[in-house]
Formats: C-alpha cells, structure tokens, sequence
C-alpha cells in the first residue's frame, strides 16, 4: 500500500499540473479509445472503468475499440491514422513502441513520430503459469512434461522479454519443449490456458487473479526482484537462477501524432484523476493485480527511451528475427 500511495500522490500532482488553457469546448461528441488488447484481457477492463468514470467529467460517451493481434501494429497503425483531432486516443503496451522496432523490418507506423504519448496508466506484473490439470507444481515439472510431449505443448506471452525468458531459460538452457503460440490479448490467452489448447501462458498476474486464488491455474514463476505479496509462494525468476532481463510490461496511453496539446493535458489531467482516486485506484489497479503508475508525457518519453536501452540485446540474445 505504501507504493500506491506514492503511485498516487504522483498522480495527484499530475492532475493538478494540466493547463488552464485546455479548450473550454471540448468535447462536443463521442471519444473513441483503441485498445491494442482483446475484449476480456485486464487492459481491457481497465480501460472500460476508465472510459465509464471519463464519460461522466467529460459529459461525452468515451467507447472502446478492440484492435487486437499484429504484435500490437493493428491498433498502433490506426492510432498513427486517425484525424489528430482530440477524439481518439489509444491504449498501448509498451512493447508496440519499445520492441517493435528491433522485431519489424517495416513498421506500419512511427513510434517515435505518428503517435504521441500522453501518460502510463499502469504496470503488470507476470506470471507464467499453466492449466492446473496438467498437475504441474514448478519450472521443472514444466520442463519434464514438455518432454514427454514433444512439439506439443504451446505457451503465449504478450511481451518479447516474456517471450525471451522461456526462449532463452525455459527452452534453451533447461531443455524445456514448448511451442510459441500467437498472442492476441489477455482475454484469449486465458481461454486457451483453460481450454487446454495453450495451456501454458507468461501474462499478466491481474489476467490470473481469480484462476490462481481458486487453484484452476498454477503459478509458476514471476517477473520482477521480489516476490508479490499476494502471491508469496510462487519464486522470482533470478531465484530461479535467470540472469537476463525481464522489462515489467506496462499500458500507456497514446495520442495522434499533432492533436492539439491543450486537449491532450486535458485527457491526461481528467484520467490522472480518475485513477488517483483511492476507491478507483482499490478497485481497479491493486485488487487487479496490477501496478500502480504515476508518469506523465515526459516522464512515459524517458520510460521508452530506457526500455529501448535493453530492448536491441534481449530479442538479439533470445534469437529473434525482424519480420
């Protein structure tokens, strides 16, 4: 709870920061978020609680456009397309601007130029977990199973350095036998963990929550230096023995490249107010299993730029080619 509260007071400080001068008519009609995630994934939920508090300070319906799938390019592409006119903004994980230029040879957009960032809205601790019916209890058993079942057993994971930990540790230096499925959103990964067709998933902790706490999935291992709270008994993965580099995925929010700063202080301002909020910020970030964040556009900037820093080594050291 002490990080919330800081988490808050920051975003407290965020909202109080955004100009006078924000355009006193706007909005006239509706806004449109897109969503980079599937209908039912935790960004998605987030998302909609923001859209639905957004709707009521902005006295405009505030909907949701799922554009899930493309390794994030799809809904990436049509916030770099739209009108720059303040009525679309875009819910983004990090990796669309932060991995995609070391794994896309062709990019659909620019992130450094087609779309603007206008703040974080949160992280998301992961977990790689599996379908509890496969009787599975740690990374060994794991590792045993997918022997046994060779080019059979599949896995998703939203992000590369996800991706990259059972690549490189899981796969390469453990010897596991696992299949990289495409990922869409948080949503279908964990119908797929579920139904059994993938049962195997590095996601979001918030996407497992209710699954882990009614034993229908098993974690296995974390991101992250220290254990989560809630979930105490599942170890690290440097406890594990990993060394590489595991970037906490985060979502932020984007912007059209050129939409008019005065609306885009304004949405930030609003939605740093909404998400400050302690009953919000209970309900839809801690009790979700994610992180709080408190960065406004410059501090998302420097965000992205470190990411970067370690982005180029860890798809070249996990093998990965630009398609």
């Amino acid at each position: 709870m002490r990080a919330l509260g800081a988490g808050l007071m920051l975003l407290t400080g965020v909202a109080i920061a955004a100009p006078a001068q924000a355009q006193s008519d706007y909005p006239k009609s509706t806004i449109r978020f897109i969503n980079a995630s599937s209908a039912g994934g935790v960004s998605d939920i987030f998302a909609r609680s923001v859209a639905e508090e957004l709707s009521k300070s902005l006295k405009q319906p505030v909907i949701i456009e799922n554009r899930p799938g493309g390794g994030f390019n799809i809904a990436s592409r049509a916030c770099a397309d739209a009108e720059p006119d303040g009525y679309t903004f875009c819910v983004l994980p990090g990796e669309a601007v932060i991995y995609n230029p070391y794994l896309f040879k062709n990019l659909p957009y620019d992130p450094d130029k087609s779309i603007d960032p206008v703040m974080t809205l949160f992280f998301l601790p992961q977990v790689l977990a599996i379908n509890a019916d496969m009787k599975v209890k740690t990374v060994d058993d794991l590792i045993a199973l997918s022997k046994s079942k060779p080019g059979t057993m599949s896995y998703a994971s939203p992000g590369v350095a996800q991706a990259a930990f059972v690549e490189s540790f899981v796969k390469k230096e453990k010897g596991g036998d696992l299949v990289k499925v495409p990922f869409r959103g948080g949503g279908d990964a964990v119908t797929g963990m579920l139904t059994g067709t993938t049962p195997v998933a590095f996601i979001g902790v918030g996407n497992l929550q209710s699954l882990l706490e009614a034993k229908k999935v098993t974690g296995l291992v974390i991101d992250g230096e220290q254990r989560l709270p809630s979930l105490p008994d599942i170890p690290t993965a440097a406890e594990l023995g990993y060394k590489g580099y595991i970037g906490r995925p985060f979502f932020a929010l984007f912007a059209p490249a050129k939409t008019p700063q005065a609306i885009v202080d304004r949405m930030q301002s609003e939605i740093a107010k909404i998400i400050s909020d302690p009953a919000f910020a209970k309900r839809n970030v801690v009790d979700r299993g994610l992180a709080p964040a408190a960065a406004n556009a410059a501090e998302l900037r420097d965000l992205i730029v470190t990411g970067r820093k370690s982005a180029e080594k860890v798809v070249s050291e996990a093998g990965l080619k630009a398609n």
